[in-house]
């Protein structure tokens, strides 16, 4: 292949934004490169789409280019690599490669879910192995993250070497799994790496990120302290942290009680695989009430608030098995989120006010976080010595940041892109050459809903505003044939001045049909849209907003 062929990067998620990790790698011609897709993520929703499950990338870009496709590498298994993975596969159907851990956590994943695909073409590469997907080599080398089996790429082609880190930091002790292999990144530096792409979710945190092992020796002080149960609730991928949990309880003469459907996916991997030896088997939910207060040790999902996960349904006194005592303690061993936050401090109010002790990352060790601050940066530019930075997974300050960083450390080139933009790598300077399509899709129930749709944006506004909903019966004469049918939604029962709102829309409709030309009213399209106009305006003069009004006129 001549290196005259560009090598670009397009990011379609994760670059601007923290989750829904997906990159894309092409080189050849401009309208016939061949593409590597490297991760497949989604994020969760926020308030801008109410009702919304997940978050998912829109890969109408990737569907076009669906023939040119080698293939699909996953650097681990956090969902925000690989959560668009059972709902977006089938529109492509590429082999995916990646390794044990994480393909066994897709594949419990697909056994567990309905509706998912029958089978994944999930390819197993080892540690360190490399793939050859058509004119890319893809290298696997081990870095340290809060998921174990995590891995960074080496990406090699006719273009050139780009190393893409994945979710890293530099931990000697990681508990599970193994540290960063700094020997084989210095390796790389060695042989020349055009392009580093790269983790800024703590680009603006100076320092090196404490260890795993840091934690698990002050789980094991926080239990051996405590009188009553005590509840962790972490991320249901972080076995080191499970296991540290598990071995604190352990060395206090506690059993473990597991509950939550996602724990006991990851659990059972991770026991498959020999992460967890040494471990006794875990109690399940329905042990928890028959042993002794002061020999308890819960597992709980939900650290990030979700609904219907253990830690919020406990909270809410609404689980069939598990309750808390004044006096117990809850560790959150864990990091909220951005846009958790509200639902997070709403669960620890609740327990608060019940008596029960709460303890997160403000007054305990009880948490580190899986991705890089300033110094383990600088540490990865030293190894690796790239000539291009390009950060990555992060929101604009995060990668502005980074940028600024890798300047002060002399990186040649430094360029920030963003999701939907087309970087050249090589050969030549990096610069931005294009677009690509890019977007979101939400999944709503069984549902994927295109971004631009109707359907998000009126139920914002129903939230804010609420409904009338207005039925009218008139005869061919234009005449009313009864009383109309009023309901309303998310509306105050009375307006400015005590005004009963029912009554208020009531009579605009009888009073705006009596002083409605006949011809008028025998149109039903025009009919419904004067009393939606007429109600809306009603309804605003006594209250300062204007619901959202439907109209339904039926001729008999």
């Amino acid at each position: 292949m001549a290196v005259t062929e560009e090598l670009v990067f397009a990011p379609l998620g994760g670059v601007g934004e923290i989750g829904m990790n997906l990159a894309l790698y092409g080189i050849g011609p401009r309208k016939a490169r061949q593409w590597l897709i490297v991760d497949f993520g989604m994020s969760f929703a926020g308030d801008e789409a109410p009702g919304v499950d997940l978050v998912l990338p829109d890969i109408r870009f990737l569907e076009a280019e669906k023939t040119n496709i080698v293939g699909m590498v996953i650097t681990h298994g956090h969902e925000d690599h690989i959560g668009a993975v059972l709902d977006l596969w089938p529109r492509l159907k590429c082999p995916i490669y990646t390794t044990p851990f994480t393909a066994g956590l897709l594949e419990a994943k697909r056994a567990g879910e309905p509706g998912a695909p029958s089978a994944l073409p999930i390819n197993v590469v080892r540690s360190g192995e490399s793939v050859a997907l058509g004119p890319f080599e893809v290298e696997f080398v081990p870095v340290a993250h809060s998921i174990p089996d995590s891995h960074a790429l080496a990406i090699r082609s006719a273009a050139g070497l780009v190393v893409h880190t994945g979710d890293w930091k530099l931990d000697p002790n990681p508990v599970v799994g193994r540290p960063t292999d700094v020997a084989r990144l210095s390796a790389l530096g060695d042989e020349g790496v055009r392009a580093l792409v790269c983790d800024s979710t703590n680009a603006i945190r100076d320092g090196v990120s404490p260890s795993e092992q840091d934690v698990a020796a002050s789980l094991k002080e926080i239990v051996a302290k405590a009188k009553h149960r005590v509840a962790f609730t972490t991320f249901s991928s972080n076995v080191a942290r499970v296991r540290g949990i598990a071995e604190a309880a352990m060395a206090a003469g506690r059993e473990v009680v597991v509950v939550g459907r996602a724990l006991e996916r990851v659990i059972g991997v991770a026991r498959e695989q020999g992460m967890l030896d040494g471990i006794p088997p875990f109690r399940s939910a329905e042990a928890y009430g028959y042993l002794p207060r002061e020999r308890v040790v819960a597992i709980l999902t939900g650290s990030q608030g979700e609904p219907r996960a253990a830690l919020k349904r406990i909270a809410d006194d609404d689980h069939p098995e598990i309750a808390l005592s004044p006096g117990d303690l809850v560790v959150f061993s864990s990091r909220t989120i951005p846009g958790n936050e509200k639902v997070v401090n709403t669960i620890i109010n609740a327990l608060v006010k019940s008596g029960i002790e709460v303890m997160t990352d403000r007054n305990g060790l009880v948490h580190v976080s899986g991705h890089p601050r300033r110094g383990e940066l600088e540490q990865m530019y030293a190894l690796v010595r790239p000539q291009l930075a390009v950060p990555v997974h992060g929101e604009p300050l995060h990668l502005h940041e980074h940028a600024q960083l890798a300047r002060g450390l002399g990186v040649p080139e430094v360029v920030n892109c963003y999701d939907g933009q087309v970087l050249r790598l090589a050969p030549g300077p990096a610069e931005r050459v294009g677009e690509v399509p890019f977007g979101r899709l939400y999944k709503d129930a069984r549902l994927l809903l295109a971004e631009g749709g109707r359907t998000l944006p009126e139920r914002r506004k129903l939230s804010y505003v609420g409904a009338i909903s207005v039925a009218v019966a008139v005869d061919k004469h234009g005449t009313l044939a009864g009383d109309p049918s009023v309901e309303l939604t998310g509306v105050p029962e009375r307006g400015e001045g005590n005004v009963d709102m029912l009554d208020r829309v009531l009579d605009t409709v009888v009073a705006t049909l009596d002083g409605l030309p006949k011809a008028r009213r025998r149109d039903p399209d025009a009919l419904a849209d004067t009393l939606e106009r007429a109600v809306r305006a009603a309804v605003n003069a006594v209250w300062g907003k204007k619901p959202v009004c439907h109209v339904h006129v039926l001729e008999v």
